[in-house]
């Protein structure tokens, strides 16, 4: 079974956990890992010929332009992960549109290819922020990979489908959507697949979760972020638990990773969306909070 990989990159000062401690305006006064960490990632996917989707930050491609292009030459896709990395719940439609073309007219003008796929931070497209789907259609995005459909306090849309769909909106507009990868428990939804959850959890656990969603005939996507590659990054001022959250198992991720890509097949995001056909029949319905009476988002899973 072919599975996505994605790479989210971006600094280790951009990750949301640190948000009040790194603001935007001293950004450019931390050192920059993002190289270095990224190289890393690079490194251990060729070592096992696999190719990825690397959801890049515009403010980091802006400053490494020749990083992007050594990402696009070894034969991975380029997709768009916002440009300030601000979350979509702090953004009003205007300032999310204008982000966003920021964002990809750098890459696009980087690698001279269209970006097809976007990714929010800290996956902040909820049911409060649907309508960023409607702006991403509208700016020529393909496929969207933010929705987790798990609960948490910070993102999360619970009862969303756990595999990809078609999302189609009230004005009739559709794009397709990549949820995080989830494994049912106790008739939970439970991450396994990327980021903290990975670092977090047992190798063999991860492998399990993988095999079982695909015997069902599904795709897992797994993330994962280049400062999780790099346990010389400087440590940032902040709480005792989000340094532990952040720096929890660093040192053993290239390991963990490399066995996860030995045992699973794995491809850039839209690839494993190439071999996928919408299903005519919806499975779930969710409203728009701005406006459920007209902006319905309806779910219909692909298989």
């Amino acid at each position: 079974m072919l599975n996505a990989l994605s790479i989210d990159v971006e600094e280790y000062f951009q990750a949301s956990a640190f948000n009040g401690d790194t603001p935007y305006q001293k950004w450019d006064s931390y050192e920059s890992r993002v190289q270095c960490g990224t190289e890393k990632v690079l490194s251990l996917l060729s070592r096992h010929k696999t190719r990825g989707t690397f959801f890049i930050v515009g403010w980091v491609a802006r400053r490494h332009p020749g990083l992007v292009k050594t990402i696009q030459k070894e034969g991975h896709e380029i997709a768009c992960h916002s440009y300030a990395h601000r979350e979509v719940s702090e953004q009003t439609p205007e300032t999310f549109r204008k982000d966003l073309r920021l964002s990809k007219t750098i890459l696009e003008d980087i690698t001279g290819e269209q970006l097809g796929g976007y990714r929010a931070p800290t996956f902040s497209i909820t049911s409060d922020t649907l309508w960023a789907l409607d702006i991403l259609i509208e700016e020529g995005f393909g496929y969207d990979s933010s929705i987790f459909p798990i609960h948490h306090d910070r993102y999360g849309i619970p009862d969303a489908e756990r595999f990809p769909n078609v999302v189609s909106r009230g004005n009739g507009n559709r794009i397709v959507e990549f949820p995080m990868s989830t494994v049912r428990f106790m008739g939970i939804n439970l991450p396994f697949a990327g980021g903290g959850y990975m670092r977090f959890l047992p190798v063999g656990f991860i492998s399990r979760a993988i095999n079982t969603i695909n015997r069902d005939g599904q795709p897992v996507i797994v993330y994962v972020h280049p400062w999780e590659f790099d346990p010389d990054q400087p440590r940032i001022a902040t709480s005792p638990m989000v340094k532990f959250r952040h720096h929890h198992n660093i040192s053993g991720m290239s390991r963990k990773f490399e066995r996860i890509l030995s045992r699973h097949r794995f491809a850039p995001v839209s690839e494993v969306l190439g071999c996928c056909q919408p299903s005519p029949s919806p499975t779930i319905a969710l409203a728009d909070s701005e406006d459920a009476s007209s902006e319905v988002s309806v779910f219909s899973r692909v298989p």
